[in-house]
């Protein structure tokens, strides 16, 4: 099949794809003419890694683990239990990147609140603290 039908099959953009082949994570092959042609089992491929890139792994560790995984791409599950650490390793990153964004967000919140008791915004008001002195 051609890049639009996997494309629509999948719902990925044509953009995707041609950047999961970029990196290594789709191998389509190539006919005389230049032109992809794609195997029925890549819609699999481009749902696991769309799957697996949701659950927040980059294109780098998917081109890792992939390989290692089995399932149709609606589900997948590692083929071994080597590939659980490396899964618990992600999870980890995952978990403190959130963190920093929580308590990025409590910070913000603390300004908010501060802000709220002055006296309604005027304005004017802001335009004179923001002007660079001259």
């Amino acid at each position: 099949m051609r890049i639009g039908e996997l494309s629509r099959l999948t719902g990925a953009s044509v953009r995707s794809l041609r950047y999961y082949e970029e990196q290594g994570l789709l191998r389509p092959l190539r006919r005389p003419s230049g032109y992809r042609e794609y195997r029925p089992e890549d819609a699999a491929t481009v749902r696991g890694i769309r799957l697996l890139l949701g659950a927040g792994l980059g294109t780098a560790t998917i081109g890792e683990l992939l390989p290692c995984m089995t399932g149709d791409g609606e589900a997948l599950a590692p083929a071994c239990s080597a590939m659980l650490s490396d899964l618990h390793r992600e999870r980890v990153r995952l978990s403190e990147a959130a963190e920093e964004l929580l308590a990025a967000r409590d910070r913000l919140d603390a300004i908010i609140e501060a802000g709220s008791r002055l006296d309604p915004v005027d304005p004017a008001e802001c335009d004179v603290i923001a002007a660079p002195a001259r």
